[in-house]
């Protein structure tokens, strides 16, 4: 190994590792719970007549919730962020992190991303894989 990259790898060393961690723990939530979540969501997720109402009359159980979906919404969608850069699905994980935040705008945004031909043929045969019906829009 040339000097120059002993003295970068002895340099960067803890850089270097944490890299190598953060990516390999990228690839493995994109490989395991991106899908998982992506066959479990409901065919009629997207459409404009799924009901959305969950713990309706529950106040404290609904904030927990909620805060809890969006807490893993927002992991995911740092974690896609990355993945466009590192091993991983980027775009598939963004999308999951996308159906789980509550924003302002988020239907259009969706709505853009799954309009296109490669994301949402990713998401259909996902799963078709695993024995569920495509996404309608």
């Amino acid at each position: 190994m040339p000097e120059v990259v002993q003295q970068l790898w002895y340099q960067y060393e803890e850089w270097i590792l944490t890299l190598g961690i953060v990516s390999v723990a990228t690839l493995v939530i994109s490989l395991v719970l991106v899908p998982w979540l992506v066959v479990m969501m409901p065919a009629d997720y997207y459409a404009e007549t799924h009901a959305r109402h969950v713990f309706q009359g529950r106040p404290l159980l609904r904030a927990l919730f909620l805060l809890v979906k969006n807490a893993l919404g927002a992991v995911l969608l740092f974690a896609g962020a990355i993945m466009v850069f590192l091993p991983g699905q980027g775009l598939l994980t963004m999308v999951a992190g996308l159906a789980l935040l509550n924003f302002p705008g988020k239907r259009r945004l969706e709505m853009r991303i799954l309009h296109m031909p490669h994301v949402l043929s990713s998401i259909n045969w996902l799963r078709q894989r695993a024995g569920r019906k495509p996404l309608f829009l």
